[in-house]
């Protein structure tokens, strides 16, 4: 019996990596899947794979950028958000942590995140960032060009995480809660 579970776990990991989340609607009718809306995430001040503009980053305001989502799962309580940068020298760096968004919220003003500021205005929570800072850290590459991915998870729980929480903790407490996720790519390299 236990054998039987682990060859079922371990079919559902290689579907996963092999199908993304294709998998997941297998089973479902083609009109149905197709109806569904599919989270995703966008920047009205740069484009997927595009750069990020300076005064997003520590060379200029250092304000956070503005996001917006569509496509919300029927059951979505909640978002998170995580800005990281896997480019940089020691490893994957977090720039931003933002919880227990209400379902309600199609998106994130600019300058919505300053560093510091546990709460954001209206709702949800901010981590803290790599720099050890709660808020928005943003670019700083040392050299070169660096990725930033923006990934946004529709919850179907409110996390009720205290201010400060780090990425790996919110990753923990999400554990059996991700509805979906989407995410938007962009870089910076400083002149």
């Amino acid at each position: 019996m236990r054998g039987s579970k682990v060859a079922w776990v371990l079919r559902l990991v290689l579907a996963a990596a092999l199908f993304g989340d294709a998998w997941m609607t297998a089973g479902v009718p083609p009109a149905e899947a197709e109806s569904a809306p599919r989270l995703s995430i966008r920047s009205s001040a740069f484009s997927e794979g595009g750069r990020i503009p300076r005064q997003y980053t520590c060379d200029g305001a250092d304000s956070s950028p503005p996001v917006e989502w569509t496509g919300v799962p029927e059951k979505t309580r909640t978002f998170a958000l995580v800005c990281n940068d896997p480019d940089a020298p020691r490893g994957d760096w977090v720039h931003w942590v933002v919880f227990d968004l209400p379902a309600t919220t199609k998106g994130l003003p600019e300058n919505a995140a300053p560093n510091g500021r546990e709460k954001l205005a209206g709702s949800g929570t901010q981590g803290r960032n790599d720099f050890g800072k709660i808020g928005w850290g943003g670019p700083c590459p040392p050299s070169g060009s660096h990725r930033y991915t923006f990934r946004l998870y529709a919850l179907d729980t409110e996390l009720d995480l205290a201010p400060g929480t780090t990425r790996e903790e919110l990753v923990k407490a999400m554990q059996g809660h991700v509805l979906a996720q989407a995410q938007v790519t962009a870089s910076y390299a400083r002149e």
